[in-house]
């Protein structure tokens, strides 16, 4: 069990300096104006229409780094910070989002892949918790329970790994068409790619993480086993 704490606090550790790193990375480039003067709400709204979009609205959210994609009711949130700045992460996160729904009406494999997951991880969150506890504590007169807890929590590890493909391709289309359609210039371009590359480091340790801790309760079934 040594290993995994020394996996797991290391998971812990690389989670905590990659998300000081994307919040000071969206600080440095939050202050760097887009030389259109484009806000985020500007962006989004142009490059849904350079991709033929018209049935998504770009819409203002509360909180801080709260953007997202709803392909529910097809609207793209930004975070209030983005949606009224005219600064290069603003417009990075703005083009990455709308990089979702150009995912959405291209249906491209991987977003519909984790959307057909999401019923599933949901369910999962819900009990995940009190199944993987209650197999532990029954581990020796109820392995069962244990088994399917890992089976939960697994899904859940599975949906982290597909979230993978799906947030690096819409970055890469955000930074593609900020370039092409000459949002970004020479100077902003790398900072926009520089940004993105942060955000999506945190998927990948948030994958790892979730990995590791499957790993933990696998082992302690087998070591359960080992005794009986």
């Amino acid at each position: 069990m040594s290993i995994y704490w020394i996996i797991f606090i290391g998971t812990a550790l690389l989670s905590w300096l990659v998300s000081h790193r994307l919040q000071s990375k969206f600080e440095k480039y939050s202050k760097v104006p887009l030389p259109s003067g484009m806000t985020g709400k500007e962006v989004a709204e142009r490059m849904l229409r350079d991709n033929g979009i018209y049935d998504v609205r770009v819409i203002s959210t509360p909180g801080h780094l709260t953007d997202h994609y709803n392909p529910a009711n097809q609207t793209v949130n930004l975070s209030e910070s983005v949606y009224h700045s005219n600064s290069v992460a603003a417009a990075a996160v703005a083009a990455h989002e709308c990089g979702h729904a150009v995912q959405h009406a291209t249906a491209y494999a991987p977003l519909k892949m984790r959307s057909a997951l999401v019923p599933v991880v949901s369910f999962s969150s819900n009990i995940m918790t009190w199944v993987l506890l209650g197999g532990m504590i029954l581990l020796n007169s109820f392995p069962q329970l244990l088994l399917f807890g890992i089976i939960l929590f697994a899904t859940t590890t599975l949906f982290s790994f597909i979230t993978l493909p799906v947030e690096i391709n819409a970055s890469q289309r955000a930074v593609a068409w900020l370039s092409d359609a000459g949002i970004t210039n020479a100077g902003t371009y790398p900072q926009a790619v520089d940004a993105l590359r942060s955000a999506a480091y945190t998927y990948v340790v948030a994958a790892l993480g979730s990995l590791a801790t499957l790993l933990y309760y696998i082992m302690i079934f087998l070591s359960g086993r080992s005794r009986d």
